[in-house]
């Protein structure tokens, strides 16, 4: 049971980590009358727009191996 919970967490901490370098979040911290506020933003067009990208590759990768198995025959 433990090793599942880890598994998750470092799978969580994984995508957020992800989700950060590749711009569909962001974190601002500022100080409201003396008090630290922590926001997060999610970019959701960004990442529909990577979702789009990462869809295109893998039907491009997808039509290269089909090609690469007719060409073996």
């Amino acid at each position: 049971m433990k090793r599942l919970f880890l598994l998750i967490v470092v799978v969580a901490i994984a995508v957020a980590a992800l989700g950060y370098y590749m711009g569909w979040f962001a974190v601002t911290k500022t100080q409201v009358d003396g008090k630290p506020t922590v926001t997060v933003t999610v970019d959701k067009d960004k990442i529909h727009q990577d979702e789009q990208k990462a869809k295109e590759k893998a039907a491009d990768l997808k039509d290269k191996a089909k090609e690469k198995i007719h060409d073996s025959r």
